[in-house]
């Protein structure tokens, strides 16, 4: 094959992981992850080929993978980019925003309709499936180290048990007020909130009285 003809061949199966990593998202968001079919997934992304999933990503849970780490490596960036201008702050707010405004500014970006906020919260609904996507945003994520640690500073006093059931109920909160919001805008219905960053600043308000509620053991 000439060199011509391996850049169109490399094009072309990255197009089509593509169009896979696309058309699995918005059915796996829409529907939920074992309810939807590879051959389902192959037909959305216009490919003949029932195999084509399997073919590009190998399994299920491969394919899961794949669509939450084109997702964060985005964010991290972001995260990393907030991180710096704030530096050693010992300001809880700054360190929330950090949590939230990374989602809400990739939501953003991606525009109406997206399907990432629903995918998420299909996806930690089911322990196996949310075990792959907090290794895939806990791995390499020097983000989320430094964002422990950032709370960790603010809240000195905070029993370990307390902080690990906060930072999931901060998760919880991101992912199903970002999936709810996603849903309102792609059916055109109305939303509490007239932008992403006002959401954000809703999220943000919520999760700082969260960390500083009373602790009753």
């Amino acid at each position: 094959m000439t060199m011509a003809g391996r850049v169109r061949r490399d094009e072309q199966v990255s197009a089509t992981r593509e169009a896979l990593l696309d058309a699995a998202e918005r059915l796996f968001a829409e529907h939920g992850v074992h309810a939807v079919a590879n051959r389902q997934i192959s037909l959305a992304a216009g490919q003949g080929n029932n195999a084509a999933v399997s073919y590009h990503f190998g399994t299920k849970t491969d394919l899961v993978r794949a669509i939450a780490r084109r997702h964060a490596e985005t964010m991290e960036t972001g995260r990393l980019a907030m991180m710096a201008d704030i530096g050693d702050s010992t300001d809880l707010r700054d360190w929330v925003a950090c949590a939230v405004r990374p989602v809400t500014g990739h939501l953003e970006a991606l525009g109406a309709p997206s399907w990432y906020a629903r995918f998420i919260a299909q996806v930690t609904a089911d322990p196996a499936l949310r075990a792959i996507t907090v290794e895939e945003f806990a791995a390499g994520s020097p983000s989320m180290q430094k964002l422990q640690e950032g709370l960790e500073r603010c809240l000195p006093d905070l029993p370990a048990e307390v902080h690990a059931e906060r930072a999931a109920m901060t998760r919880h909160l991101i992912t199903q007020m970002s999936a709810e919001r996603e849903r309102a805008l792609a059916d055109n219905a109305p939303t509490s909130r007239a932008s992403w960053r006002e959401t954000a600043n809703g999220l943000i308000d919520v999760i700082v009285a969260l960390w500083l509620a009373p602790v009753t053991l």
